[in-house]
């Protein structure tokens, strides 16, 4: 194995361990799921145009913050496939970092209302789910994920 290949398996572990840890300090606050949800950790997912590392990490990161979290199996399976998504999306917009934080929030914003209301039985209007889900998406992936790449962008980066 060499040396740059272990550098993209720890950065993806790396990003996978705090995207567990920013879901627990939402879970804290009551911000990690429901209708109403801003994941903390939805921030990484601007880390893909960084380093292609970045979306398996993310992607592990969710499906392991989802399981320790609590969620159903189908939460887990579809709110990390909504994470892929956007992830892979913020990828292909690699060089255009201004760009990139709007796959991930179409993804969860079109997946995970369908997953609150068929998995959870959440009753309201999935339109309704769109915007909330949507706005925190907006939150996390637009707001904070842009503060993230303006500080990550100074630092030397992985191919």
């Amino acid at each position: 194995m060499k040396h740059n290949d272990v550098q993209k398996i720890a950065f993806g572990g790396v990003i996978a361990a705090l995207y567990v840890v920013l879901t627990f300090v939402a879970a804290a606050f009551g911000l990690a799921s429901g209708a109403i949800q801003v994941r903390l950790s939805e921030a990484l997912t601007i880390l893909p145009v960084f380093s292609a590392a970045a979306v398996p990490g993310l992607t592990v990161g969710c499906v392991l913050a989802n399981l320790l979290t609590g969620c159903a199996a189908w939460d887990v399976v579809f709110g990390s496939l909504a994470t892929l998504i956007g992830a892979a999306g913020t990828r292909l917009l690699k060089n255009r970092p201004f760009l990139a934080w709007i796959p991930p929030v179409i993804s969860n914003a079109a997946i995970v209302p369908i997953v609150l209301q068929k998995v959870y039985g959440v009753p309201d209007a999935w339109w309704y789910l769109v915007l909330t889900v949507g706005a925190g998406e907006l939150i996390s992936c637009g707001l904070l994920g842009l503060l993230l790449y303006r500080a990550a962008s100074r630092m030397p980066r992985l191919k």
